[in-house]
């Protein structure tokens, strides 16, 4: 059986230093021993190569075989026990004799293998009641507390009385893991290092990963010399995942940089929240030292306790300013908005605008105009502003604590304005509103300069050695926002843009208001003019045909009189047509005659009959197989009788007027888009035609395209067919040319017609 080593020996330079494998070093540290169990068999696949320290058997005796044969049964009924009621990574630490020596020991699994570590039991460790005076001690300056710097500074004390490390400090992170002594309890004689900031490369991405799976991490001895992992070389590529491993070797870089401070031993404790690495506990000794299993989890406690705590004390110490942004947005929630610019200068000016935020200055853009309380720049910068964020943020709101990052041309502005929350009022518009905060300038105390964090030089890769305090002037960035901050404005924007869309449907509403009142005058106007026209004007037309009768009956009138009184009498007769056929069209607004299936093929039969006996021309009128429309019988004949009328009037002289009446095969849609489908009935002439540049012109009111003198009529005629398609929800269209005559194009919806 061949044996081989799973050290990593693999070089970290600085292009992987921040991707180093540290959850597979292939080593251990070496004040406990490791063994690797397959999970089928309990065959040993892996051993540290100091068991012959702890139980006087080398790991070449042991690998290959089943744990039962090197440690017999009574073992392995203890380990089957332990891992069938589900106490792997529990509080419960597994007590076994292994070949006459008493262990404690962690059990893991780490893919197909349990992994076993097992440490010398310590008969002069602390007593359970030891322990648990020291965690009702601190559950008692627990309820003594009540903001988060003094509950960590509690933790620091009290885990430090457990665990007897010269220090403890509560680190915690900010949004770029970067780290600050946030508290701390020492020795006396020992440098402080609260308020000191360390930058998020001390704690590389790799590490910190490591933490949010394994709570507690242990180093005895920084000098200590790595134990390797060995296993049975059976497959290529072997390697063991030590992630939650307790005795998993550290990084050489870690190391070094523990070296660098003076530190001789550490233990690091992980405070999770909301599934994210707040902090951590750290805690360093200046000699080696290590804690046994029992004092480990008692440390672990502290850190529950302290992570179960950090949503509570975050609250308390927010709960004040929450209760004032509260109070100051039901405030101003209530203010009446009205249209006019006074209205929003005195709305501006309303202080809790700015107190539900705790914001310095605020704006507003409404259709152009600006509005602002507490701003120092000029409208032209906020329209520049409310334009950049408008264009580049993500949805309709945006806010940062550091403007420069996002506007690094324009520092000038930045320097008037750091932090701001910006929401969206309107999409089709930069209507908006704006909270801004000033620049608050702060010192960051680093431990040593943050830039420096990984070395190279004539010995290789190594961390920073100098942990001189360094200092670091913050500018351009303001206080940031609390998340409660956000959602105020966020609940205020949505609430202010309802009432802006209320203004403007009221505007709207006034404006059409205003439009249908001076329609109505219109409409009453017109009406009073049909009414002169279509009566009133009648009487005087009828006596001037009366008297231009009477003297065209005297004898021995001059011939030019005659004339003129001829003229007269046909100027008095087509006036009289007209204001006929402007009654007639008014009157189809009116019109409340019933709707009714309509036969065309007879209708129009009779129409045709009507024409031809009432007119003095040879004509041919063909009529094809129509079909039966939902309509009214008056206009619908009314509609055919000028169309046949229409191409009477306009034949070609020296022709018989043939006009031909038809119906398409199949139901047609108007538009290439339309959904509706309509019967098409064609009315085609051979008569004198007309450009069709005025196909659509024809249809307007008292157009005419020619002579009246050559041709009869007002100009109504067409207009009036398009009124009664209108009044059928119908479409009529013409296509003609010059001397070839014109067909007349009606679409008449098949869907009955509700009125």
């Amino acid at each position: 059986m061949r044996i081989k080593d799973i050290v990593n020996r693999d070089l970290v330079n600085l292009t992987n230093c921040e991707q180093e494998p540290i959850h597979i070093p292939g080593s251990i540290q070496p004040h406990g021993f490791l063994i690797g169990l397959k999970l089928d068999s309990f065959l040993i696949d892996y051993c540290s190569g100091n068991t012959l320290d702890f139980i006087e058997v080398s790991h070449t005796m042991i690998l290959g075989k089943t744990f039962e044969e090197v440690f017999g049964p009574e073992a392995m009924k203890s380990l089957l026990d332990y891992i069938t009621t589900k106490q792997m990574l529990s509080s419960s630490l597994l007590k076994m004799t292994l070949l006459g020596s008493e262990f404690v020991c962690t059990v893991h699994r780490s893919g197909e293998v349990y992994i076993l570590e097992l440490e010398p039991a310590n008969p002069s460790h602390r007593m359970p009641n030891e322990v648990y005076d020291h965690t009702s001690q601190f559950l008692t300056y627990m309820h003594s507390t009540h903001s988060m710097q003094d509950l960590c500074s509690l933790v620091a004390k009290g885990t430090r009385e457990v665990t007897g490390y010269d220090r403890v400090m509560i680190y915690r992170f900010d949004s770029h893991y970067n780290g600050e002594v946030y508290a701390e309890s020492r020795r006396d004689d020992l440098e402080p290092f609260l308020g000191l900031h360390y930058p998020h490369t001390d704690i590389p991405a790799q590490a910190r990963e490591l933490y949010m799976k394994n709570l507690l991490r242990l180093i005895a001895d920084v000098d200590y010399t790595p134990v390797p992992v060995f296993t049975v070389d059976d497959v290529p590529g072997k390697n063991l995942d030590l992630s939650l491993s307790i005795l998993r070797s550290t990084s050489p870089i870690h190391v070094q940089y523990l070296h660098n401070m003076g530190v001789g031993a550490t233990l690091t404790i992980s405070l999770i929240y909301k599934q994210k690495l707040w902090g951590l506990i750290a805690c360093h000794h200046y000699s080696p030292k290590n804690l046994t299993p029992e004092i480990r989890q008692a440390a672990l406690l502290q850190g529950h306790f302290i992570t179960s705590q950090i949503g509570l004390r975050q609250s308390q110490e927010e709960y004040e300013v929450s209760r004032k942004v509260n109070s100051a947005f039901d405030k101003i929630d209530t203010f009446n908005l009205s249209a006019d610019k006074e209205s929003f200068e005195e709305f501006i000016k309303q202080p809790e605008l700015l107190e539900i935020c705790n914001a310095s200055g605020v704006s507003l853009i409404v259709d152009g105009n600006v509005y602002k309380y507490g701003v120092e720049h000029s409208d032209e910068e906020v329209i520049f502003l409310a334009d950049f964020l408008t264009e580049h943020s993500i949805s309709t709101s945006f806010s940062t604590d550091k403007l420069l990052n996002q506007i690094p041309d324009y520092k000038h502005l930045c320097e008037k304005t750091a932090g701001l929350i910006y929401h969206s009022l309107d999409l089709d518009s930069n209507n908006c509103i704006i909270w801004y905060r000033p620049e608050t300038k702060s010192e960051v105390l680093w431990a040593g300069d943050p830039t420096k964090s990984i070395i190279k030089d004539k010995k290789g890769l190594s961390p920073r050695n100098s942990f001189n305090l360094w200092k670091e002037i913050v500018d351009c960035t303001s206080k940031p926002w609390f998340q409660f901050e956000l959602d105020a404005t966020a609940s205020y924007a949505f609430s202010l843009q309802r009432q802006l869309n209320m203004i403007l449907v009221m505007k709207e509403e006034e404006k059409y208001r205003k439009l249908s009142e001076m329609l109505k005058e219109a409409n009453a106007e017109l009406e009073n003019i049909n009414w002169i026209s279509s009566h009133d004007l009648q009487e005087p037309l009828r006596k001037l045909q009366l008297i231009s009768s009477h003297l065209m009956a005297e004898q021995d009138l001059p011939p030019h009189v005659m004339h003129m009184l001829t003229r007269l009498n046909f100027s008095a007769e087509r006036m009289q047509d007209l204001l006929g056929d402007i009654l007639q069209y008014t009157r189809l607004k009116k019109n409340d005659d019933p709707f009714e299936m309509l036969g065309l093929q007879e209708l129009i039969q009779e129409v045709s009959d009507d024409e031809i006996g009432s007119s003095d021309l040879k004509m041919n009128i063909k009529i094809g197989a129509l079909p039966e429309i939902y309509g009214v019988k008056f206009l619908v004949k009314q509609l055919f009788a000028n169309l046949i009328s229409n191409s009477l009037k306009y034949a070609k002289a020296d022709h018989t007027p043939k006009i031909k009446i038809r119906s398409s095969a199949t139901p047609k849609a108007f538009t290439p888009h339309s959904n509706a489908l309509f019967h098409v009935i064609t009315v085609q002439d051979n008569g004198i035609g007309f450009d069709q540049e005025y196909a659509e012109s024809i249809f307007n009111i008292f157009t005419k395209l020619h002579i009246s003198s050559e041709y009869s009529g007002s100009g109504m005629g067409l207009a009036l067919c398009k009124k009664i398609m209108q009044k059928h929800n119908g479409y009529i269209k013409a296509n003609s040319s010059i001397g070839e005559g014109t067909t007349i194009s009606m679409y008449f919806p098949i869907t009955r017609i509700h009125k």
